[in-house]
């Protein structure tokens, strides 16, 4: 029944960081004192807004991998990386809404960790069907 635990909890994690990315929009628009649904007026609250929109756009290509590899190659390896996709997500988001040319090294760690994830599970899955051991 605890199969996959850490992956679960993973999941979870990167659920809560992306629902505490909500909740920063909400400050940064209190702050910014610009009420939905304008997105723009305020560089601060643009980049917020960024922020939680592409953790939006990566979550499923993230989790999909998460979810693959663990099942396919090893879990704890799986969640591991899932850490490491979430530390580089926090990087990215601090980065970034500081000012946006501070990006690129959350950007570079996380989208690390989501391509060996998604990439390795593919890879062994094609091995399996390949050698008929899947």
């Amino acid at each position: 029944m605890l199969a996959h635990r850490w992956t679960a909890l993973v999941t979870i994690l990167a659920a809560v960081v992306y629902f505490s990315m909500s909740l920063r929009v909400a400050r940064a628009r209190s702050r910014a004192g610009i009420a939905a649904p304008a997105m723009t007026g305020d560089p601060v609250l643009e980049r917020t807004i960024r922020v939680h929109y592409n953790t939006l756009e990566w979550l499923p290509i993230f989790l999909a991998g998460l979810w693959l590899f663990a099942i396919y190659w090893n879990e704890l390896v799986a969640a591991a990386l899932g850490v490491v996709w979430i530390v580089g997500r926090l990087v990215y988001a601090q980065g970034y809404i500081a000012e946006a040319s501070r990006r690129a090294p959350g950007f570079f760690i996380q989208a690390t960790a989501t391509a060996i994830l998604l990439f390795g599970a593919a890879g062994r899955i094609i091995y399996g069907l390949a050698t008929g051991s899947a």
